[in-house]
């Protein structure tokens, strides 16, 4: 057997399928971590006393991966994964623009796409939801996975629909850490070669941009910068897929998070890091985790076994005509409301 070939005998009964990358700047030492509203960077200390700081948080990790399978900034999806299903949403009204549930935050969540009442319907009667009854989640993930495996991949909590009660959990999860960081201070400042006092101004234009801003900026340096990945295989299989949509699912996480390692490193201007040595397998212990080609290869074969035997919509992109209005200001009625006495 290829030593790229995906062994899924191997990730059977495996709870969980941890990997781990050491990554490095791609130039000098120094790197920008996320930062916080009202925090800043996140700088913490291990129980041993270790200074660690998060470079990436989960959620943030968990956008750049949904990123790896757009056409270009989206909201299409990738020609190489064409035939995955997904949902769009033609937006008319005060905008004339398309999104989709690849791009949304809500993924099928979104109200662009859940409070569409056709959609919800199919939706509702496929997965056999009734407001006050118990859910049928083995019905619901697998209408989830017909509709937009990605949602299912990436999680999805549906408050828009009726009572909210469909809670999906990631099934693939990242971070970035570094430890033993130091600061490093510098700054700078933005010159104004008109007038350095930014007395003079646009005449339609009176923000306080002008003139010389000096600014202070803090970066970091580390002994070791890794990003982990939490593949829950335990909560894919708790789902009762069909063993090709569970292969599908594996696949492109895998897919996903090598495409990230290898072309979604460059974090923010000044925080970009290049994969040191290949991806670790933690766990399962003699897993050899497939290169990009192969998963690629894995996923498109997986597509067409899925398409054939219905476990996707068709054809894999629903489409859906949506009116979008502008929000009324506080004091007025929704467009549409009736304002006379009944």
């Amino acid at each position: 057997m290829n030593s790229n070939e995906i062994t899924m005998e191997k990730l059977i009964k495996i709870p969980r399928l941890l990997l781990t990358a050491e990554l490095r700047p791609v130039q000098g030492d120094r790197f920008q971590p996320t930062g916080f509203p009202d925090l800043g960077a996140a700088i913490y200390e291990n129980p041993d006393g270790k200074r660690m700081i998060l470079v990436e948080s989960s959620q943030s990790i968990a956008n750049r991966l949904e990123e790896t399978c757009l056409d270009g900034s989206g909201p299409t999806i990738a020609p190489a994964l064409n035939g995955l299903p997904y949902i769009k949403a033609k937006l008319h009204g005060v905008v004339d623009t398309e999104t989709s549930s690849l791009v949304e935050a809500h993924r099928i969540n979104s109200p662009f796409i859940i409070t569409n009442d056709e959609f919800k319907k199919a939706f509702k009667d496929k997965s056999g939801y009734e407001k006050g009854k118990p859910l049928k989640w083995k019905k619901i993930a697998e209408t989830i996975f017909y509709y937009d495996p990605n949602s299912l991949l990436h999680g999805v909590f549906m408050a828009n629909l009726e009572d909210g009660r469909i809670k999906v959990q990631r099934a693939l999860t990242g971070f970035i850490e570094a430890e033993d960081v130091q600061e490093a201070a510098s700054g700078g400042v933005k010159n104004n070669p008109i007038d350095p006092t930014g007395t003079i101004r646009a005449a339609n234009f009176n923000k306080d941009v002008y003139g010389n801003v000096p600014y202070a900026r803090m970066e970091y340096s580390a002994r070791r910068i890794l990003a982990f990945f939490n593949f829950d295989l335990a909560l894919l299989d708790g789902y009762g897929l069909e063993p090709e949509a569970n292969e599908l699912l594996i696949a492109l996480g895998l897919y996903k998070v090598r495409k990230f390692l290898s072309i979604g490193l460059r974090l923010r201007t000044h925080c970009d890091f290049a994969l040191k040595d290949d991806i670790q397998v933690v766990a399962p212990e003699g897993f050899t985790l497939p290169n990009e080609q192969m998963l690629l290869k894995t996923i498109q074969n997986s597509i067409r076994v899925c398409a054939q035997k219905g476990l996707f919509v068709d054809p894999p992109v629903t489409e859906l005509e949506v009116n979008v209005i502008k929000k009324e200001s506080k004091g007025k009625k929704e467009s549409g409301e009736d304002e006379t006495e009944q």
